[in-house]
């Protein structure tokens, strides 16, 4: 459980990095997700998911 809230916290860390650094790349890009389908952007996002856990299991082979 502890390396899941480590996870979690890593993602908020990386996140909250790439807004302070590019702040106006994030805004145009949430903007051009608002333009993406919703059913588009559950299958990309289910794919990126996908790739996660590939990456997850090789790392934790």
């Amino acid at each position: 459980m502890s390396d899941l809230f480590a996870a979690l916290a890593l993602a908020i860390v990386i996140e909250g990095l790439l807004y302070a650094a590019f702040p106006d790349q994030m805004k145009r890009m949430i903007t051009q997700m608002l333009e993406i389908p919703s059913g588009h952007l559950r299958w990309y996002a289910l794919a990126i998911a996908m790739v996660g856990l590939v990456f997850l299991a090789f790392v934790r082979l």
